[in-house]
C-alpha cells in the first residue's frame, strides 16, 4: 500500500505560478512511475504530466511549455511546476503512482495505468 499526499494548491491570478508537491510513502520511490492528473468541475479527470522511472517525461498538449514535472527520489517527492497559469487550469490536481513499471517503461498517460492516488489539491486561477 502506497500513500500519496499532495500540497501546494491555492488561489492564484492568471499568469502566475505554483509548484505542487506530492510525497509518497514506501521505500522504493525511485522505482515508481508518477503522474499528475486534474479534474475540473463537471469534467472528466484528465492527464496533465507524467515522469517515468527513467525520468523521461510526457505532457498534455494543453500544458506543454508551461508545466514541468520533476522528481526527487531522495525526498520521495514528485513536483509539478506550473507557470503561465490560465483560468482553464482551475481544477483539483491529483498525484498518482504505478509501483510496478520496469526501467524502460515510458511515462504513463492513462489513469487506468495507475494504482494509487492522492486526495487531491485545489488549484484556482482567477482571471
Amino acid at each position: 500500500q502506497v500513500q500519496l499526499v499532495e500540497s501546494g494548491g491555492k488561489l492564484v491570478q492568471a499568469g502566475g505560478s505554483l509548484r505542487l508537491s506530492c510525497v509518497a510513502s514506501g521505500t522504493s520511490f525511485s522505482r515508481y512511475s508518477m503522474g499528475w492528473f486534474r479534474q475540473a468541475p463537471g469534467k472528466d479527470r484528465e492527464f496533465v504530466a507524467a515522469i517515468a522511472r527513467s525520468a523521461n517525461t510526457n505532457y498534455a498538449d494543453s500544458v506543454k511549455g508551461r508545466f514541468t514535472i520533476s522528481r526527487d527520489n531522495d525526498k520521495k517527492t514528485v513536483f509539478l511546476q506550473m507557470n503561465g497559469l490560465k483560468p482553464e487550469d482551475t481544477a483539483v490536481y491529483y498525484c498518482a503512482t504505478n509501483t510496478r513499471t520496469i526501467l524502460s517503461s515510458p511515462p504513463l498517460i492513462r489513469s487506468e495505468e495507475y494504482s494509487y492516488w492522492g486526495q487531491g489539491t485545489q488549484v484556482t486561477v482567477s482571471s
